[in-house]
């Protein structure tokens, strides 16, 4: 079926599909003509948020004929199915999050793999991504990059992940939120070094919109002298060729594995000889063994005396 925007635009909008439509990141001079016609003719719009979906659409002038169901992390599981038998029956299922692209770091993967799985049809209505926009106005490579969503809350698998990424040459890219932000940094700055570039990026196309460019070291300084406000995501350089070498994998000492058993037991409430157990089973070495747990567990008594 195709229809007509307001400003004359002719859209598709595809029966018996699932269509996954970006929504602005924060601008929303950035929706696009088929989001429009989507949110005006989908038989059914299942938002992550039926609020802000109303909002968007008052904002953009735009009536939502079809049927809204909420369809957020906690539910799209058990809504996929339901949702695809209306598919079935040749209903337009128009799928959105908050903001950004459905399915990344936002709910929408559930529903694509199960349309995958019926012989369904699934597409995309493409736009605004926090990802693209920070990797473009970061100043660093883009030939190459990796996307590693949130950092880890914990310090533990913060620690964990940042390690497991050292020897990385592609670009980095994660979410952080700025309650968050003061302690990631000087974790960023402890694994890749003061001297590797990055940019921290915040409220991305807002009207606060800010890119803060510089060395590890020095954007530690800036978060420490004036704390982000609002969405941030961080871009890191990836490793040169000399510090992927010295950075190559290798296993974890056991002063290494009591230190993230420590913290696994303070941040998990867990025994020590229960976070040790983990922490060990996680760390196996090269040759697929694992460490001896009395030389962990001895090595966090002395951490502690």
């Amino acid at each position: 079926m195709c229809t007509e925007t307001s400003a004359g635009v002719r859209v598709e909008v595809p029966a018996g599909t699932v269509v996954l439509a970006a929504t602005p990141i924060g601008n929303v001079g950035d929706a696009s003509a088929r989001l429009v016609a989507l949110l005006e003719r989908a038989d059914i719009v299942a938002a992550e948020d039926t609020r802000r979906l109303y909002d968007l659409a008052n904002r953009l002038g735009v009536h939502v004929s079809g049927k809204v169901v909420a369809y957020h992390d906690h539910n799209e599981r058990n809504k996929a199915d339901g949702l695809l038998d209306s598919v079935e029956e040749g209903a337009t299922v128009l799928v959105v999050s908050d903001a950004g692209m459905p399915t990344i770091n936002d709910p929408g993967l559930a529903i694509v793999r199960r349309a995958i799985e019926r012989g369904l049809p699934v597409t995309c209505a493409p736009g605004p991504s926090a990802v693209l926009d920070a990797l473009a106005l970061s100043g660093l490579p883009t030939d190459r990059f990796c996307y590693e969503g949130f950092v880890p809350r914990k310090h533990a698998e913060r620690m964990q992940r940042l390690r497991s990424l050292r020897a990385e040459q592609r670009t980095i890219v994660f979410y952080e939120t700025p309650h968050r932000i003061a302690e990631t940094m000087p974790d960023l700055l402890g694994e890749f070094g003061p001297d590797r570039r990055m940019a921290l990026c915040r409220e991305l196309t807002k009207d606060y919109e800010q890119i803060r460019r510089g060395t590890i070291a020095q954007i530690k300084q800036s978060v420490d002298d004036d704390p982000p406000r609002g969405e941030i995501v961080l871009v890191i350089e990836g490793a040169s060729d000399d510090e992927a070498r010295n950075s190559a994998p290798s296993a974890l000492s056991v002063e290494d594995l009591a230190v993230l058993s420590i913290d696994r037991a303070r941040e998990d409430g867990l025994r020590i000889k229960d976070a040790i157990a983990q922490v060990v089973q996680e760390h196996p070495l090269p040759d697929g063994s694992l460490a001896n747990r009395k030389q962990v567990y001895t090595a966090v008594l002395e951490m502690r005396s």
